[in-house]
Order: C-alpha cells, then sequence, then structure tokens
C-alpha cells in the first residue's frame, strides 16, 4: 500500500477516535455485536445523533453492520493497516482504566440481563456475548 495510502487510513482513523461519543460506542461493542437501540439506551442520545457517529466509524473501517429483521447490529472490525490497526488496540485497551466507559459496560449489562431488560421489552436481540453466556 502506498505511504499516502497508509496516511490517509491512518488519519481518517485518528478523526475518528477523537470524538468522545465514538469512544464511548466502540467500548459497548468490544468484542461483541450491539444493536443501535441499546446504544441510545446507555448513552441517552438519539437514535440520529447515534447513527451519524457509527456512520462515521463505518467510514474509518473500523466498524461494520448486519441487519436482522428491523435490527441493526454493530461490531468493531481491524484496519488491515498494520499501524492503524496497533492505534485502534491501544486505544480500545486504555478504556478499560475509565470510569465513564465502565458505568456504560455496567448499564449495558443491566440493560440486556435485568428482570424487565429493554430486550425484554422491544423484542431486540441480545449482543452475541450476552447470548453465548446465557446458554451456558
Amino acid at each position: 500500500m502506498p505511504a499516502r495510502k497508509n496516511e490517509a487510513t491512518l488519519e481518517l482513523l485518528l478523526r475518528a477516535l477523537g470524538d468522545r461519543t465514538r469512544l464511548r460506542l466502540l467500548n459497548l461493542m468490544g468484542n461483541d455485536e450491539v444493536c443501535v437501540c441499546l446504544f441510545v439506551e446507555v448513552l441517552g442520545t438519539n437514535q440520529p445523533k447515534i447513527s451519524r457517529h457509527l456512520a462515521y466509524l463505518r467510514r474509518a473501517g473500523i466498524v461494520d453492520a448486519r441487519r436482522e429483521g428491523k435490527w441493526m447490529h454493530y461490531r468493531i472490525v481491524r484496519p488491515r493497516n498494520d499501524r492503524a490497526h496497533r492505534v485502534l488496540d491501544e486505544v480500545l485497551a486504555s478504556l478499560t482504566d475509565d470510569a465513564e466507559m465502565n458505568r456504560d459496560r455496567k448499564r449495558l449489562d443491566r440493560l440486556c440481563c435485568g428482570p424487565r431488560s429493554l430486550i425484554q421489552l422491544k423484542g431486540a436481540p441480545l449482543p452475541e456475548r450476552l447470548t453465548t453466556s446465557l446458554s451456558a
């Protein structure tokens, strides 16, 4: 890959990582696939704003989406560029030390697994990691 293409890829990634809401979305995805309705609930932000941030992350090549009926599920994908891949991994690892990020993850777990969870009320599917742990 030419140097210019590598620089553009890294620059786009860094811009995508330069926003707190996008970092919170990445944190919530972690190694899972998460329905957009959960992002809205956890972050307390409207769906159009969440969708704009997710579109930015998709353009940067670090998030992919899958439709299941009326639900959109998002997951992190690793950049092909080695430097961009390493930067993303370091940023994601650093999020585990952030208090707000930890609160977001706990809220996501409560919404998915609480007695009257959002999932049960709206019929949205569970994130993959929770589906696996509940069936075990």
